[in-house]
């Protein structure tokens, strides 16, 4: 007796699978976007993955919470959003948890106003993870001098052409180093945007 197909489909399609069924991301972007994902979790706590990153940030172009502007990629426009997610995320914690804290000043006075003084030290999480990038970067970088004079360089806060003059660099080797040091970092997943 042949088998009737039923009439309801009853999968449950994750947001980057409707994604991907609307045409919305092709799968070479999806695997962009999981690499960004990755890298973007890199910095929040265990508790959160990747995965959970990239389907939230999904998930909010497809409700409609976040529209795609003109001109920009799927993939420009999604990075975004989970960049967006990760400061949210650490912007929560960090409120939740005494990030920010009043001081009193003028206690004898009755009418006095609480005063707002931000702390500009990193907490223990962003120094652990800095410090730990640092060594891996040292690491990556331990057998190439020009690499290293260059990191110097910008550890110091000089500009591209202060670090070439006061190293003798040439623009051709510096903008060399500069690439490949780029490309080693994207493999092993030690960059992050600007603060």
């Amino acid at each position: 007796m042949p088998r009737i197909q039923p009439l309801v489909d009853t999968r449950v399609l994750g947001a980057a699978q409707t994604a991907l069924a609307l045409n919305l991301i092709s799968e070479i972007e999806l695997l962009r976007l999981k690499t960004i994902a990755r890298l973007r979790a890199r910095e929040l706590p265990p508790d959160v993955g990747w995965d959970d990153l990239l389907q939230e940030a999904f998930t909010r172009v497809l409700t409609g919470s976040r529209r795609l502007p003109e001109g920009v990629t799927m993939v420009a426009f999604l990075a975004g959003v989970m960049r967006s997610l990760k400061s949210e995320h650490w912007r929560r914690a960090l409120d939740g948890s005494g990030g920010r804290r009043t001081v009193q000043i003028d206690r004898a006075i009755e009418d006095s106003r609480d005063v707002q003084l931000c702390d500009p030290a990193p907490g223990p999480e962003r120094s652990l993870s800095a410090q730990q990038e640092l060594i891996a970067i040292q690491q990556l970088f331990a057998a190439d001098p020009v690499a290293q004079r260059i990191i110097a360089g910008l550890a110091d806060g000089l500009s591209a052409e202060q670090i070439r003059d006061s190293t003798g660099i040439s623009r051709t080797d510096y903008d060399s180093a500069r690439r490949r040091m780029r490309r080693t970092l994207l493999r092993e997943g030690l960059t992050c945007e600007p603060k």
